[in-house]
């Protein structure tokens, strides 16, 4: 008689070795921040200060607290096996599946990490604007508001300049429950009654949003040098409130397979398209992303 705690055992040590086997790419552009509750604030995303010199009492600066909040959400994933086949002993025809599963928890954070960069241009961040706009909302030396662009325009495939060396990224991977084989494959449960089915799952309670959109120039326009050096000449240029440069360094550049070729020709080739020498070799690096389409 079939054993069935080393058949679900087994089914585990599968799932569990093909997702300890991926290597996902989020963690390149964003962070992770644990979660405690179903949702988080983030007041702490408005400017920080930065260093003065201390002269008489101390200045205390206030952090802004812009009420931005990144809801938790719920991740499921469930395969069923008919009771015959492990009654039959041919349960390993199912190892592949699992492995599947694996793989798909593994890549999910991935998948959410790149849409939600994408859909930056029309999605808001905690200045209330989109995240990659043109009128983000910053304060001169003056006290007097200007509008400041991480946005380049265009209507062709993305690409996006980071700068993820700060310790807040340009992503937030907020993590409330890591994916969790779970089964349902007892005697008693209803699904081997009515549809004799082992039920075998992962489940998951994570979510992602944005933080600092100073970190991050995102493009339409076609990519090449002159669009690349608008980019970084931009994010170098950022200046937090009170005209404070904030010593943006992107180094990251960030494309779909659309734009390999052309991040390729920028970032790794010796010479330019006219034979000079191509000033912006090595001067980020680049991440070739499929989900970015």
């Amino acid at each position: 008689m079939v054993d069935l705690v080393t058949v679900t055992t087994g089914f585990k040590s599968v799932f569990q070795e093909a997702f300890a086997g991926v290597q996902p790419t989020w963690s390149q552009l964003a962070m992770e921040v644990p979660s405690e509750t179903f949702e988080e604030e983030y007041g702490w995303l408005g400017e920080i200060p930065g260093m003065r010199e201390w002269v008489g009492d101390r200045h205390v600066q206030q952090l802004k607290q812009d009420a931005y909040k990144i809801r938790n959400r719920d991740f499921e994933l469930t395969v069923g096996v008919d009771r015959n086949t492990i009654d039959d002993d041919r349960f390993g025809i199912y190892a592949p599946r699992f492995r599947q599963m694996g793989y798909e928890a593994a890549i999910h954070p991935d998948r959410l990490v790149y849409e939600l960069l994408m859909g930056g241009f029309d999605t808001e961040c905690y200045d209330r604007q989109y995240f990659f706009d043109t009128d983000h909302p910053v304060l001169d030396k003056m006290g007097v508001e200007q509008s400041v662009s991480n946005d380049g325009g265009g209507a062709g495939a993305h690409w996006f300049l980071l700068d993820t060396m700060r310790p807040v990224k340009p992503i937030i991977l907020q993590m409330r429950k890591r994916p969790e084989f779970v089964t349902k494959d007892r005697a008693e449960d209803e699904n081997l009654f009515w549809q004799k089915n082992y039920l075998y799952g992962v489940d998951a309670r994570y979510n992602v949003g944005f933080g600092y959109w100073q970190t991050a120039y995102g493009s339409r326009q076609t990519l090449d040098a002159t669009a690349y050096n608008t980019a970084r000449a931009a994010m170098m240029s950022f200046k937090g409130d009170g005209g404070r440069p904030l010593g943006i360094m992107p180094n990251l550049l960030v494309v779909g397979p659309a734009n390999e070729g052309a991040a390729r020709e920028i970032l790794q080739a010796e010479r330019n398209a006219a034979g000079a020498t191509n000033i912006w070799r090595g001067t980020a690096q680049m991440l070739v992303v499929p989900w970015i389409t």
